[in-house]
């Protein structure tokens, strides 16, 4: 398969929950002939959402990719969940996209996994184009979305559609279609035909000054960035369409402006144009930069001496990222994206992270589901995205390439898992099925943690009571196990609260042998330390052998990882910096310096004050506003600080900060204090130091 990579579309459909990503993805198909008939996210018929739980929660769980063609362009589309539970499915999905289409529901404007979404958009450095939906509800009002998409995004929109009305048929100046303010033509869809069908035709008279003024300002906007255009407007001479998109689509490239359309994706109002300005303004392959890696280690060389680019040319070495794995009994099919040469079927690669080489038996283009097998390739160029069936070492975030020109690229990074459950085998031979089923598992899902137990329980942690509960039903629902599962609990984290000097002591006779080291270290606190320990040295050169230093960073990178000492939670923001050493010829060995160190670190733990620290999430409401009071006062007793409150005609937004411990079988409890009519989403926001009574609870 051999694309024109200047026709070609990478993208992804990203958004918060239920903003309707899926149903936008589903008339895209529709539309451009991949499908004959509308699937909907109600029914469970969608091509995108094709996994059970999908289907019966109506919700995205797994990142999904269809590819079709659109005038003249090859779109390959990733469509991504909304629930911030599955967040690292947007995560590695937009790592390798070329650009985006954001979608906001008009009625709840910029939503709390919204502005996620957006900055990791940021992150990336994807351009975007953004897709108001939802124009038909009640309550819609495109205005107030364009201004909290400056406010809470800080973003540029270009408006370059009107909504002609707005809210559902019954009501007056009801959503009819769309102004297209480059072309000055109003576009009305034929229900008969689902959308397939409009008509163009020109502004009505009420709306042509409203729809003049609107005109304007996208033109003053893009003036900024065109001194063409700026020259035609100063001599009043008229802009034609064809350099409004040109300048447009520059700008975007850029990420110095989104265009912004609107519609209806549920009934087929707006979606065509979407595409259209997929192909006119979002990137192709050739127009992002060139991909940067490091240098692998080679012989005397070190990795990471010098940054490597590659350009998005097939004349250049191949390399590629694999940013999904789809495990399967016959052979997993990994997802990766090409950014520069060819590579062809039965061929070898090189994972360079791994030092090791890996077998290329099958390429095939990817689909939306498991069941459509006729996609199988003989060859893949640069800028596409494609399936791979034969890697035995490559898993998410490792980098493929040419081994007589290897190079590094850098992996993906996803969040902390903030939540654990325990499962139980109920014999060993369950336990081996659950070990291997779970290993399958998190190869397809690198924010699923799995830490084996001394008492039999295997402890799954996850980032959210959605994730593990989808985890939990499709180990009892499609692996069939025979497993006990326990509540959910927190995952805490252990640091200290002040910098502590301590010596450590190995002094002492070891299976009659004199064993002696002495290390003095300081152990204090470091927020910058993400996870773990930091480590360092302040010893003069030469106080240690090179092979003991070694053994002491070794120790030191141990005990960082090995847990606190209030209940063995991960550590986190410490730092332990060596400061002296002493010696004796014949007497000091690698396990002296072991014991040494590890009774140094243990000592800075217990006298450097040891805190337990508990996840804080990002809580955001969206109520009535009778019940504003209700959930004010509910969330003051789940130890909930308010952030700040807003209105939304009849709706209030409440942002708070809440410890996750008091937020669990929170959506029941939002359910009942707004007899359902509440929506809610959290994400991780930092860890925090929990209530002294809460650390008593792990003291035996």
């Amino acid at each position: 398969m051999s694309r024109n990579i200047e026709q070609l579309r990478n993208i992804g459909v990203i958004a918060h929950i239920d903003a309707g990503k899926t149903t936008v993805t589903e008339r895209m198909l529709f539309y451009s002939g991949a499908k004959h008939r509308v699937g909907m996210v109600d029914k469970g018929t969608t091509e995108t959402d094709s996994d059970p739980e999908e289907q019966e929660r109506g919700i995205t769980i797994y990142s999904a990719c269809v590819t079709f063609r659109w005038n003249n362009v090859d779109i390959n589309l990733l469509d991504t969940p909304g629930h911030v539970d599955f967040t690292a499915e947007v995560e590695r999905c937009l790592r390798v996209l070329d650009g985006a289409v954001v979608v906001f529901s008009a009625r709840e404007g910029v939503e709390a996994q919204s502005e996620t979404v957006w900055r990791q958009a940021d992150r990336y450095s994807v351009p975007r184009v953004a897709f108001i939906n939802k124009m038909d509800r009640e309550g819609a009002n495109f205005d107030n979305v364009i201004e909290q998409m400056r406010e809470r995004l800080s973003a540029n929109p270009v408006i370059i559609q009107l909504p002609l009305g707005a809210g559902p048929s019954h009501v007056d100046n009801h959503f009819r279609g769309v102004i297209d303010l480059i072309s000055m033509k109003l576009r009305t869809y034929d229900a008969d035909s689902e959308g397939a069908e409009y008509t163009e035709s020109d502004i009505p008279d009420e709306q042509l000054d409203m729809a003049r003024m609107w005109r304007e300002g996208m033109l003053e906007q893009l003036y900024e960035y065109s001194d063409e255009m700026m020259e035609l407007a100063l001599s009043e001479a008229e802009i034609p369409a064809s350099l409004i998109r040109k300048v447009l689509r520059a700008a975007t490239i850029q990420q110095l402006v989104q265009p912004v359309l609107c519609g209806s994706a549920l009934h087929g109002i707006g979606v065509q144009p979407v595409l259209d300005a997929v192909e006119s303004y979002l990137p192709n392959p050739v127009e992002r930069p060139p991909v940067e890696g490091k240098t692998v280690a080679t012989g005397r060389k070190s990795a990471g001496d010098e940054v490597i680019t590659r350009k998005p040319d097939v004349s250049e070495p191949f390399c590629a990222l694999v940013f999904k794995v789809l495990p399967a009994k016959t052979g997993d099919i990994a997802w990766a994206r090409v950014y520069s040469g060819q590579l062809k079927a039965n061929s070898r690669v090189y994972n360079p992270g791994k030092d090791k080489k890996d077998n290329v038996a099958q390429l095939w283009q990817i689909r939306a589901q498991a069941k459509d097998r006729d996609g199988q390739i003989d060859e893949v160029s640069t800028g596409d995205i494609v399936g791979i069936i034969g890697l035995r070492h490559s898993i998410t975030g490792d980098t493929l390439c040419d081994a007589a020109a290897p190079l590094l690229l850098e992996t993906i990074e996803f969040p902390d898992t903030v939540i654990s459950m325990a499962i139980e085998p109920e014999n060993a031979t369950e336990r081996d099925k659950l070990a291997d089923t779970l290993e399958m598992l998190q190869r397809q899902d690198p924010t699923l943690e799995i830490i084996e137990g001394d008492t039999g329980q295997t402890l799954m942690r996850g980032m959210g009571e959605l994730h593990l509960e989808v985890v939990k039903n499709r180990l009892l629902r499609e692996f069939k196990l025979n497993v006990k599962f326990h509540q959910p609990q927190v995952s805490y984290r252990e640091t200290i609260n002040s910098g502590v000097t301590v010596v450590g002591e190995c002094n002492r006779l070891i299976n009659g042998v004199q064993k002696f080291a002495k290390i003095t270290m300081l152990v204090e606190p470091d927020e910058n330390v993400a996870t773990g320990c930091a480590v360092r040295s302040q010893l003069e050169p030469g106080a240690l052998t090179g092979e003991l230093l070694e053994v002491m960073f070794d120790e030191l990178n141990s005990c960082g990882s090995s847990g606190g000492n209030i209940a063995g939670f991960p550590l986190m923001g410490i730092r332990a910096t060596v400061k002296g050493v002493e010696t004796m010829e014949e007497v000091t060995d690698d396990m002296a310096i072991r014991i040494a160190i590890n009774d140094a670190f243990d000592k800075g733990l217990t006298q450097g004050n040891p805190v337990l620290l508990e996840p804080i999430m990002k809580l955001s409401v969206s109520t009535p506003e009778q019940y504003l009071g209700d959930f004010v006062g509910d969330l003051q007793q789940r130890r909930g600080i308010i952030v700040h409150t807003e209105n939304h005609g009849d709706r209030t937004d409440i942002l708070a900060n809440a410890p996750l411990k008091e937020l669990f079988g929170y959506s029941s409890a939002m359910r009942s204090l707004s007899q359902g009519r509440a929506s809610c989403s959290m994400e991780p926001l930092e860890y925090a130091a929990a209530p002294p009574e809460h650390a008593k609870e792990f003291t035996f």
